[in-house]
């Protein structure tokens, strides 16, 4: 089955938000076996919004619209269906009737253009919102109407925690019986593999041999600083999909090493995290060029304080002296953009917090304060442990904050290997990295 997404609204070509919707909803319908093959976004206009549903049914089994029906002048997704496919529009004194009660319950009066949302084209079915006060509709559609075949338009509120209820609630329900009714057609099956420290055009050299056969796919997704490969596998039953991509899985495990470190969309600091957890074990940070980054990212995920401890933000000479006893003579001999500062960091965090790992950085994320020994970019990060530390220096010629990103992604993913055993390293750049049980390098 084909669908398409149609996000509507001139925010979203004006730039003004980021359309996450349809990545949402295109994740939602694989998982049903239904490809998105389209995609598309229209402003709040009604030539461009017929013209676009008129494309959509002609080409689609099913037609996912977000956004335009709020109250407001400007929200026309409902009238333009209707008025496109020649359906008058008809009162549900029931859904009016939700709207009024929701505004009683908020102790709000509600605004005679509210009403607006309790209209349909006629032989709509009505699709409950708990959450908003924008009700959403499914239109089924023929070949008279289409100019193809038949299709399923299921309009939804573009507010996400609205939209995201109503398409596991009302819709993806609708469109697995609808499926089932039209036949079986093709199954589809997929994974999500996240990788840290080869580039995407590596990866794919790398792994030119895998998913060659008819069937599979093995798609590419950047998202800084982390690499996303995407096994996908086409059958004609559920199992054999499941079976091929379970192999894709498997062959790229065994390529990937420890470049591999989520067999899902897990970020690295909720791998990290599940990872200490699991030992019983805590970490500290001591930072200096990421600013707290390190502790924003590790405190985003719930439950983190069981494993972590706390963090320093020793930004100037004096304070990596006195919060994290970095020995004045290392910074005068060595400078605070060194090997040798980032490993007395890290070890005076670990001190500090009581914790079994800790992790540092300081470096020169720009875009200025460079010079010819330390470029913009250069930065040194360390990890320490009970009987053990490393330290490592870079240079990233990044713009800040990806610099900062990149960085504090490498401190992460080295308390990860040395957690599974692994070689202390970066893959971006070759040689260099010690082997996690043994002293400061």
């Amino acid at each position: 089955m084909r669908a398409e997404i149609l996000t509507i609204g001139d925010e979203l070509l004006r730039g003004e938000i980021v359309d996450s919707n349809k990545s949402f909803l295109a994740e939602r319908l694989l998982d049903y076996d239904v490809e998105c093959r389209f995609q598309t976004s229209v402003r709040d206009d009604p030539p461009d919004m017929t013209d676009a549903f008129r494309r959509a049914v002609s080409r689609s089994d099913i037609v996912l619209v977000s956004g335009g029906l709020g109250p407001t002048r400007d929200d026309l997704t409902v009238e333009v269906l209707a008025e496109t496919f020649g359906r008058e529009l008809v009162l549900d004194d029931a859904s009016l009737e939700v709207i009024r009660d929701f505004f009683r319950r908020v102790g709000r009066e509600m605004a005679e253009n509210n009403a607006k949302q309790a209209w349909f084209p006629r032989g709509a079915e009505v699709l409950p919102n708990p959450v908003g006060t924008a009700p959403g509709c499914g239109l089924a559609l023929d070949a008279k109407d289409t100019g193809a075949g038949n299709a399923l338009v299921f309009c939804m509120p573009g507010v996400p925690r609205e939209l995201y209820r109503m398409m596991d609630e009302q819709v993806l329900p609708r469109i697995a019986k609808h499926r089932t009714g039209a036949g079986s057609g093709l199954f589809v099956r997929a994974a999500v593999l996240r990788t840290f420290g080869v580039g995407e055009s590596s990866l794919d050299a790398d792994l030119k041999d895998v998913a060659r056969e008819e069937g599979v796919e093995l798609g590419f997704r950047t998202s800084f600083p982390d690499n996303a490969l995407r096994p996908l596998a086409r059958a004609a039953t559920a199992a054999e999909a499941e079976a091929k991509v379970s192999d894709m899985v498997s062959q790229l495990r065994g390529r990937l090493g420890p470049i591999l470190y989520s067999e899902s969309d897990e970020t690295m600091e909720v791998v990290l995290g599940r990872l200490l957890a699991e030992k019983g074990l805590t970490l500290a940070c001591g930072e200096s060029c990421t600013g707290g980054l390190l502790a924003e990212k590790l405190t985003r995920v719930p439950g983190s304080s069981a494993y972590f401890l706390g963090g320093v933000v020793a930004y100037s000479n004096a304070a990596k002296m006195s919060l994290l006893d970095v020995p004045e003579a290392t910074l005068a001999a060595h400078g605070a953009v060194s090997n040798e500062v980032a490993l007395a960091m890290a070890e005076g965090a670990r001190a500090r917090f009581g914790a079994d790992y800790a992790v540092s950085t300081t470096g020169i994320s720009g875009p200025d304060g460079g010079s010819d020994e330390k470029p913009v970019g250069l930065v040194s990060i360390g990890i320490a442990w009970q009987g053990g530390a490393h330290v490592d220096s870079f240079v990233f010629p990044l713009d800040r904050e990806r610099h900062r990103q990149l960085v504090a992604q490498v401190g992460l993913d080295w308390v990860r290997r040395s957690l599974l055993g692994h070689e202390l390293t970066f893959s971006r750049r070759g040689g260099g990295g010690s082997n996690p049980s043994s002293g400061a390098s």
